[in-house]
């Protein structure tokens, strides 16, 4: 049983007390329900948490996918519901809010959630440009993260993401991923990932802490299967591009220490880390590295979450930023929102994104 999965199991009887408290404050609203009534939704709740996973661990079915799915976007609407009467019991300890306003504000959040559910779905091509001293020629990288393949996002997500790439491949160079191309929801057989191989342009992964869950193997055998390079604490070149991945490490693979790290940076290259976490963009700057590829905080996915992660990964949550060092050599960090969405299927105030770097003298 996969880290995951003892997460969600483990955490099921908490959240099951949580939606319990909170439709029974909901269903206050409507003149209420036996408690009977609520303890069995609640009951069946909890089943449709975590029955599919334990077999969508083993192989993955049809009904486990919609099921998870369900469940997915009841999640969502949870979440924003529990906001929702926080906010009216604020309020109404200082006004008395009428019932219209009340069922105004649960269908405002249904609109949202049709959106939210469609945009999540939706992959938008970004361009964004980065200036270098250095460079010979100009390059196109498409940088993606957390396509999160598994029983919520299954194939259907690879597809849309090898069509992207297809549609951009002539004015791209190459692809980076970085990382949790799978989310360990389900289990990864070695063809899941075979239409990326029909992408003209070279593929490069390197691994993020999702990808463990499934088992990293699986995950690079299916990567293999699709002719995409696998870069895990290893480099190569690419033209004027010296590109290395610093894979995600849970202690079960050795890290190169920072010494290793300059051993591989060439001067009359662009050094590129590919790296899952927006984290250490100072010490890898300061080793060399003239770009940061990373994704991990999917932007926070929806507000408010969208926020909190600004205090999370010190205001490195999404986008493109730039320093100068004192030897004004430019330095870059791209945190992508990445493709797909972690268990949630829904996205509201950011993307899913393929983002176009140009790299330009």
């Amino acid at each position: 049983m996969s880290f995951r999965t003892r997460r969600v199991l483990y955490g099921t009887p908490i959240y099951m007390i949580f939606q319990f408290f909170l439709l029974k404050f909901l269903f206050s609203y409507f003149g209420g329900i036996n408690d009977v009534y609520t303890i069995t939704l609640t009951l069946l709740l909890g089943l449709l948490q975590s029955v599919p996973m334990l077999f969508e661990e083993k192989k993955s079915s049809m009904i486990g996918r919609l099921l998870s799915t369900i469940f997915g976007v009841w999640e969502w609407f949870l979440v924003m519901i529990f906001i929702d009467e926080v906010l009216i019991f604020i309020i109404g300890r200082f006004i008395i809010i009428p019932m219209e306003m009340i069922a105004l504000s649960l269908l405002l959040i249904l609109i949202i959630g049709i959106y939210a559910y469609y945009n999540a779905h939706r992959i938008v091509i970004k361009e964004k440009i980065l200036k270098f001293d250095n460079l010979e020629k100009e390059y196109t990288i498409a940088h993606l993260s957390d396509v999160h393949f598994g029983s919520i996002r299954h194939k259907q997500i690879i597809e849309d993401v090898a069509n992207k790439l297809k549609e951009v491949s002539d004015i791209c160079d190459l692809a980076i991923i970085s990382g949790d191309l799978a989310d360990g929801s389900c289990s990864v057989e070695k063809d899941d990932f075979l239409s990326l191989k029909n992408v003209d342009i070279p593929i490069i992964f390197t691994s993020g802490n999702h990808d463990y869950y499934p088992g990293l193997e699986n995950v690079h055998k299916a990567c293999k299967n699709a002719e995409i390079i696998i870069l895990e604490n290893e480099g190569m070149d690419y033209y004027d591009l010296n590109i290395y991945g610093l894979s995600f490490s849970f202690g079960d693979i050795p890290m190169p220490t920072a010494e290793e790290l300059k051993s591989f940076i060439k001067e009359d290259k662009i050094n590129i880390v590919n790296y899952h976490i927006p984290n250490g963009w100072n010490e890898l700057s300061n080793i060399g590295f003239d770009l940061q590829l990373s994704g991990h905080t999917h932007g926070g996915q929806f507000y408010p979450v969208t926020s909190l992660g600004n205090y999370i990964y010190e205001g490195h949550n999404m986008g493109l930023f730039e320093k100068t060092l004192k030897n004004n050599k430019r330095r870059y960090l791209h945190v992508t929102t990445g493709v797909g969405s972690m268990d949630i299927p829904m996205r509201w105030g950011t993307n899913s994104e393929i983002v176009l770097l140009k790299l330009k003298k």
